[in-house]
Parts: C-alpha cells; structure tokens; sequence
C-alpha cells in the first residue's frame, strides 16, 4: 500500500489521506489493513491506535475535529487504546474469514461468524434510525450512530454495521478478490460488466500488463535465436 501524496488532501482535512481505498464498501477496505496476505510475512498497516483513528479520518468514519480529539486522549488512556486495537484486528480477521468463505462457497467458521455477530449486535446498540434535514425530501431514514468519540473502538461500530448490510444483500455477490496471487485484496466489483480482475489498475493492474510485456519479449527474443 502507498501513502496518498499530499494533493490528494480533500477539503477540510488536517492531514493527507493514508490509506489506499479502493474496496467500495468500509468493511472490505478495512480488511485489507493487512496487507500482502498470500505471502509469508503479511504486513500490517494498524501497527498502533494512531494508524487505525486514521483509517476512521480516511474513511469519513471520523471528522478532523473528531481524530483531533481521539488523538489528544490516546496517550492518556494507553490500556484502552491496546484494547481498541486488539478488537478491530478481532474483526478484521473475522471479517475476513466470513466473506474468504462465502466467496470460495464454503461454510462460514462458527467462531467467526460468531465474533461477527458480537461486534454487530454491539454497533446496533449504540445505533438508532433518525430523519436528517438531507434526506427528509427523500422520505426516508438513515442510521446515526452515538458519539464516536466515546470509547476509543467506538469506529468500529458503522465497519460492523456496513459488513452486516453488505452480507444480507445481493451486493455480496459482487464481491472479489484481486487476481495479483501477491495481493488479493477484497473489493465490490461495481464496474459495467462485472469483470473487474484488480483490486487497482494503477497497481496490481500495471504491474500485470508490465509482467505479460516482458514475457511476451522474453519469447519472441527466444524465438529469434
């Protein structure tokens, strides 16, 4: 994963984006924290509290002011912040477990559709149905969460509910794994056709064509000998 470059700052932002979004859906770009899974030394991108309230901020779980905040009270509350971190690595390898199976047509493990439940059920309690003045033309209601600076793991609960509403639709057939065997990360394959094969052209996408470039070199240079 690549660090956004600083012009990709958004209006309003203290700080660039992080982290390299490109699933569609929060919960599927939150499983692919850990990147380089296929390999033997996957690296982890929540290696601290810090990197997860950012993933929030990157994600527009959390405002700038709210990261402000949550950052001024880490240090102070040390514990807490292990804590926080520990349950969304929890979920995380939760989450990935359920949608690794539902995507190969196998049974979901018990244990993690049970830790996934947990972590939905907790999101539901701090969730309630209101009418918002922007979508009060439209005649419906949205979810809204309670105050996400509250507890330190607070940002997990619309990751939860976002994997809770991706796994009761038919969007969860969308689903995929990048076709990069170094990479395969999880993303919502919304393009036209359903054909999507990367998780990113501008990665793992070029990365193949420059692959297939050489290769296609190597055997018309083999065959001119």
């Amino acid at each position: 994963m690549m660090e956004a470059k600083p012009n990709e700052t958004e209006p309003g932002r203290r700080r660039p984006p992080k982290f390299e979004l490109v699933a569609g859906n929060v919960c599927l770009d939150f499983i692919n924290t850990l990147d380089d899974r296929p390999s033997t030394q996957p690296k982890e991108l929540l290696t601290n509290y810090y990197e997860l309230a950012r993933f929030g901020e990157d994600t527009g779980i959390l405002t700038a002011e709210q990261l402000d905040f949550l950052f001024e009270r880490v240090h102070l509350m040390t514990d807490e912040a292990e804590d926080a971190l520990r349950r969304a690595k929890n979920l995380r390898e939760a989450l990935y477990a359920v949608f690794s199976a539902l995507m190969n047509r196998q049974t979901v493990p018990v244990i993690a559709m049970h830790t996934l439940n947990a972590y939905i059920q907790d999101a539901a309690l701090h969730s309630r149905l209101v009418q918002s003045e922007i979508v009060q033309s439209e005649g419906r209601l949205e979810w809204r969460f309670d105050d996400l600076t509250s507890t330190l793991d607070a940002m997990l609960w619309p990751i939860s509910r976002a994997a809770a509403d991706l796994l009761a639709s038919s969007d969860l057939a969308l689903v995929r794994a990048c076709s990069s065997p170094t990479c395969q990360w999880f993303f919502l394959d919304t393009s036209k056709n359903h054909h999507r094969r990367w998780c990113s052209m501008q990665q793992c996408g070029n990365r193949a064509k420059v692959r297939k470039f050489y290769a296609r070199k190597r055997e018309s240079a083999g065959e001119n000998c």
